[in-house]
C-alpha cells in the first residue's frame, strides 16, 4: 500500500487524479472498520491539510470547512438555526470522538445513523467537491445516495459543507432515540427548524434519520406546518402518515417501532424549535 500526507490542497487533488485512494480525515470509523487487520488500501490522510478547517462566511453561505471537528462545531458562534446541529454534534460518539470526527467524515460515511445528516438536511446544507479540474456543489440530499454510498467520484475530495445563509433563519432542535442516553447508535433521529412570526409558522424544515436507507426531509408535514399557528403542530404531526420514510426492521428496533418512535420524536424536535425543552431522558 501507499501512504500520502500531502499539507497542500493542490497537492492532495493531483494526488487523487492518479489512482484510487482511501481518504483518511478523523479516522473514527476508518480504524473500527479494519479491525485487527492490516491497512490494504492505499490510504490519503488529509489531516495535514489545514485550509479545510474552521468555519467561514461568504456574501450568500456559511462554510463548514471538511476538517472541522464537532467539537469545533460547538463552540462556534452560529445563529439559533443551527442549534439542532449542535445539539447533534453532542451525540457523537464520546467527546473523543467528538474531538477527532470530523463533518464531512460523518456525511462520507453515509450511514443511515449519521447524526449530522438530518440537522444538515434541515438546513438546506449542500456538499462542495473539488478536483484538479475544478469544484462542483451538490445539495446533501443528492450527495448520499444509500447506505455507505456518496455522489463523491474517486477523483474529487469534499473540501466544505455550505449553508446557504437564506436557510440559517429561525430557530432549530435535534431529538435522538436510543437504546440508552448517551454514546449510542440512533434508533430514530429527528431534526426541526422553525421559522416563527409571532405564533405563525412561516417556515418549516423537518428530517429524519436511521428510518430510511438516507435521511430524509419530511416535505409533505412541512407544508401542512407552514402558515399555521405554532399550537396546532401537535395535531398535525400526529394526523401525518410520514410517508417518506422507510423503516426497516433490525437488531435496534423494528419498522413499525421506528414510525412511531419518528412521529414521537418529530414532535419533541418541533416543540424544541418553537422553544420548549422536551429532550430529558429519551431513551428506548
Amino acid at each position: 500500500m501507499d501512504y500520502a500526507r500531502p499539507t497542500e490542497l493542490e497537492g492532495a487533488l493531483e494526488l487523487l487524479r492518479s489512482k484510487r485512494w482511501t481518504i483518511l480525515a478523523g479516522g473514527t470509523d476508518f480504524y473500527p472498520v479494519l479491525g485487527s487487520g492490516p491497512v490494504r488500501d492505499d490510504v490519503l490522510d488529509i489531516n495535514g491539510l489545514s485550509a479545510l478547517e474552521g468555519l467561514a462566511e461568504t456574501e450568500t453561505h456559511l462554510v463548514i470547512g471538511a476538517r472541522t471537528t464537532w467539537s469545533a462545531l460547538v463552540r462556534a458562534p452560529l445563529p439559533p438555526a443551527f442549534d439542532m446541529l449542535k445539539q447533534a454534534a453532542r451525540e457523537v460518539g464520546s467527546v473523543q470522538i467528538q474531538n477527532t470526527g470530523t463533518v464531512a467524515g460523518n456525511l462520507c460515511n453515509a450511514s443511515p445513523a449519521a447524526d449530522g445528516v438530518p440537522p444538515l438536511l434541515a438546513l438546506d446544507a449542500e456538499v462542495e467537491l473539488r478536483s484538479a479540474e475544478g469544484v462542483r456543489h451538490l445539495p446533501l440530499s443528492a450527495f448520499i445516495l444509500g447506505n455507505r454510498k456518496t455522489a463523491r467520484a474517486d477523483h474529487e475530495l469534499v473540501t466544505a459543507v455550505r449553508v446557504p445563509k437564506a436557510s440559517a433563519t429561525g430557530r432549530s432542535g435535534f431529538v435522538k432515540l436510543g437504546a440508552r442516553r448517551y454514546l449510542v447508535i440512533s434508533i430514530a433521529m429527528a431534526a426541526a427548524r422553525l421559522v416563527l412570526d409571532g405564533k405563525k409558522i412561516v417556515d418549516a424544515a423537518i428530517a429524519v434519520g436511521s428510518c430510511s436507507a438516507v435521511a430524509q426531509r419530511l416535505t409533505g408535514l412541512e407544508t401542512r406546518l407552514r402558515g399555521k399557528d405554532a399550537a396546532a403542530c401537535a395535531a398535525l404531526i400526529e394526523a401525518y402518515d410520514f410517508p417518506e420514510l422507510a423503516p426497516i426492521d433490525d437488531v435496534r428496533g423494528s419498522a413499525a417501532y421506528r414510525r412511531d418512535a419518528a412521529r414521537e420524536i418529530v414532535a419533541r424536535a418541533v416543540a424544541l424549535a418553537g422553544g420548549e425543552d422536551t429532550r430529558g431522558g429519551l431513551a428506548a
